[in-house]
């Protein structure tokens, strides 16, 4: 697999991921779903002779295939117009809006994770708020892409947002200002004692090649060693799959990265380190990688990736549980089909549905003042209606309460400001990286 080849393939976005897309043919109708198809013909004539008001075959069309998709999980829909373009310009990683990766829960609209530097994350908006009205207009009970388009807009305008925020006791209102959303998909910073820190904010296009133009500047800064690296994966809803192979190939030499298996024999695949930077970069570094609950996806793959083969220790808190492939199937010119078609698994067959990466280290954001509140509620994969199921059931013991305090971190985000910590968990990273050299790193990946 080489980087041309892995950069040219085609992909798409879902709420929180970007997966390939595919080819596929058409399937013949099973013929007991005869009379099923007569009977959703006859509510179709009934609805144009007796309803009402009158309805065009658009609308009903449309509405019988949302409704199809909406019956399988939460990542399949139709795509068509507007929805299909805002598709495209987000694996571009730019476009004029908010900046807010949203999913319809309960027929509202729920914010996964603000993207890092945008206008809704400077605005205050927080991962698991419910946006409730914009302009004043309530949203309830519409569609994600109806309120998904409300929010974009010209850059320099102006939208106002009403927030229902789990633990205020009043809603939230706050005016965003749009803005084009550059994404920067990856940073980096050299933290004091040669320590790196890349962070990649969503998978688009050029990830890979961007974290190793990134990891080669910070060697360069550190005088041409790094005593420690840190990946942030932190709130990153996903992306192409294809880039989180190729970021996880960066810091592997050998073995398997991810697999998926479908129904469909093209959708059982093997994904390898096969090298493509000749050679494993930050070879014999010590590495973190650090997660949370808006780690989805793409960033599931990497994590599981280096967390299997003990390449990387993985801190901070369990991340979304998103293991499903969604394809992209053309339907004429200006509309797709994104239809889940596959899970995925890390190198030890561990699939992260509904249970996502469990950290090795446990590391909560104390600097954070409403953390805790924030964690009781916290939006995952297994919160969405429809989820697909985990084929080895999870058991209720095997996912620690993310609500409840570690006795190891006491800290209170004022006493953290105080001292001028503003985010604990990359401070909490960085000085175990310069405490022990890399031998805590190297236990605990044992």
């Amino acid at each position: 697999m080489k980087f041309a080849a892995l950069a040219r393939s085609a992909a798409l976005v879902t709420a929180v991921a970007l997966i390939p897309a595919t080819t596929v043919g058409y399937a013949q109708v099973d013929a007991s779903a005869g009379p099923e198809f007569a009977r959703l013909f006859q509510t179709y004539q009934r609805i144009k002779a007796s309803y009402v008001d009158k309805v065009d075959d658009e609308k009903l069309i449309r509405g019988a295939i949302d409704g199809m998709l909406a019956s399988l999980d939460p990542h399949s829909a139709y795509l068509d117009g507007s929805d299909l373009q805002r598709l495209e310009t987000m694996i571009d990683g730019n476009y004029s809006g908010l900046g807010l990766s949203v999913v319809m829960e309960d027929d509202a609209v729920k914010v996964v994770s603000p993207f890092k530097g945008s206008p809704a994350e400077a605005a205050g908006v927080k991962a698991g708020d419910y946006i409730t009205h914009l302009d004043g207009d309530l949203i309830y009970g519409g569609s994600l892409d109806e309120a998904v388009q409300r929010m974009r807009g010209k850059a320099g305008t102006s939208i106002r947002l009403t927030i229902f925020r789990p633990g205020a006791e009043e809603p939230i209102e706050t005016t965003v200002t749009r803005g084009v959303i550059e994404l920067e998909p990856v940073t980096s910073a050299l933290q004091d004692g040669g320590i790196g820190v890349i962070s990649v904010n969503e998978f688009s296009r050029d990830v890979g090649r961007d974290v190793f133009t990134e990891y080669d500047k910070l060697r360069k800064q550190a005088g041409g060693k790094l005593n420690g690296l840190i990946l942030d994966l932190r709130s990153n809803p996903g992306g192409a799959l294809d880039e989180a192979v190729i970021l996880s190939d960066l810091f592997l030499d050998q073995g398997q990265i991810v697999s998926q298996r479908g129904r469909a024999q093209s959708e059982s695949i093997e994904y390898d380190a096969e090298s493509v930077f000749r050679g494993e970069i930050a070879e014999g570094l010590p590495m973190i990688v650090l997660i949370n609950s808006g780690s989805a996806s793409a960033s599931e793959i990497v994590a599981g990736a280096l967390q299997d083969h003990h390449r990387a220790v993985i801190m901070g808190e369990r991340s979304f549980g998103k293991g499903s492939v969604q394809s992209l199937i053309p339907l004429g010119k200006d509309a797709a089909l994104k239809l889940t078609t596959a899970r995925y698994y890390t190198p030890s067959g561990h699939s992260v549905q509904e249970g996502g990466i469990k950290p090795d280290i446990r590391v909560p954001q104390l600097s954070d003042p409403d953390y805790q509140k924030r964690q009781k509620y916290a939006l995952r994969e297994s919160d969405l209606r429809h989820h697909l199921i985990n084929e080895v059931a999870i058991k209720d013991e095997e996912l620690e309460n993310d609500a409840t305090p570690d006795p190891r971190f006491t800290a209170t985000a004022e006493e953290l400001e105080a001292k001028g910590i503003e985010d604990f968990q990359l401070d909490y990273a960085v000085k175990t990286l310069r405490r022990t050299g890399g031998g805590a790193i190297a236990a605990a990946k044992r």
